[in-house]
């Protein structure tokens, strides 16, 4: 069985300022107008009448998407799955779960959550989590309308060479960090680059009233400090507050350990150093490894002399293996969430 031994996105280096628009190629750009990929993924559904065109402003500006798009391309790490929610298959996207070589079909679209809405389509794989960048011949080779690259690292040098292959959303204006919007502002972003801004709000509208419902049935969630992370690279690293993770368990209720944002310096995680491992000493945690690490965090001795870890206040949630409850909470998308958030809970009150 394949075991996989993160659940934290390497952050994929930035792209030098100096690249410039000549690095892409003339064997590139020309590929915006090959015909030697498969189109099965065309017929995407019409946006309603009257939604384009429509104008999304993000980071690096503000892009026009002048009709509905059919050939979409998602360079953020989970932006396929808000993509498919409303019914549109990118014909691109990122293996933000490194797919076992051989393996079809790719385990990034074989989650309970989003498996039915994927079907028999087979999407080019543009970028592997820890790649330096996505690969543009691939993504000009797919002659996408539309690219969204809002959960992702894409910095203005990166985003001025996708812009060249179609138009480009970018992450949220308000966005300081990479990974730090807020889950609704994600799914809004996208929901509105691809004509479906009422469609998204309603969706959100629906999630938040799940989260609203837990914190109404779990009151005793709110008396409680909570902290979510992971054993990686020999180190316990917990997620910061403004992370998807931490965010999921504060709409529930909890009070999360902010101070973690602190030494985390604009991550969406940090590696505590052994003297810091008091910033994990809450009422409650919740990590989310496999079951490889899971193990080797249970021999750790700084971890294990927690309070919590002795009072039997620790949930362990298996990621990428059997329910892949930690994959859901970590990738916090409009198709994941439901799912995260009755798998969480549940875990939480028992």
């Amino acid at each position: 069985m394949f075991l996989l031994r993160t659940t934290r996105m390497k952050p994929w280096r930035r792209l030098a300022a100096t690249l410039s628009a000549a690095t892409l190629g003339v064997g590139l750009l020309a590929g915006c107008g090959s015909d030697s990929k498969d189109e099965s993924n065309d017929s995407a559904p019409a946006a309603k009448s009257g939604a384009f065109p429509v104008t999304v402003e993000h980071a690096f500006g503000s892009t026009k998407v002048a009709e509905a798009p059919k050939r979409v391309v998602t360079v953020g790490y989970t932006d396929d799955q808000s993509v498919l929610a409303f019914g549109i298959k990118p014909v691109g996207m990122v293996d933000q779960y490194p797919n076992p070589a051989g393996q079809s079909p790719d385990i990034n679209t074989q989650w309970p959550w989003v498996k039915d809405k994927w079907g028999d389509a087979k999407p080019e794989v543009i970028m592997k989590n820890g790649d330096a960048g996505p690969n543009y011949e691939k993504i000009a080779a797919l002659r996408p309308d539309l690219i969204i690259a809002v959960y992702s690292e894409v910095d203005k040098a990166a985003y001025d060479k996708l812009s060249q292959i179609a138009p480009t959303v970018g992450r949220t204006k308000a966005e300081k960090e990479p990974f730090s919007a807020p889950w609704q502002d994600n799914a809004l972003q996208i929901a509105k680059a691809l004509g479906k801004a009422d469609e998204g709000e309603k969706m959100v509208a629906g999630i938040q009233a799940q989260l609203d419902t837990a914190k109404k049935e779990h009151p005793e969630f709110a008396d409680q400090k909570a902290v979510a992370l992971s054993w990686y690279k020999d180190a316990v690293n917990p997620f910061t507050s403004t992370d998807v993770r931490g965010q999921l368990l504060t709409g529930i209720g909890y009070k999360y350990q902010t101070e973690i944002d602190k030494v985390a310096d604009g991550s969406f995680s940090t590696a505590l150093s052994p003297e810091r491992i008091d910033l994990v000493d809450v009422d409650r945690i919740f990590v989310i490894n496999d079951k490889a690490d899971t193990e080797a965090l249970k021999k750790f001795k700084l971890f294990t002399n927690l309070d919590a870890v002795k009072n039997g206040k620790v949930t362990y949630l298996l990621d990428s293996e059997g329910p892949a409850i930690g994959a859901a909470i970590s990738q916090g998308t409009l198709l994941s969430m439901p799912y995260a958030v009755d798998e969480l809970v549940k875990s939480a009150a028992g």
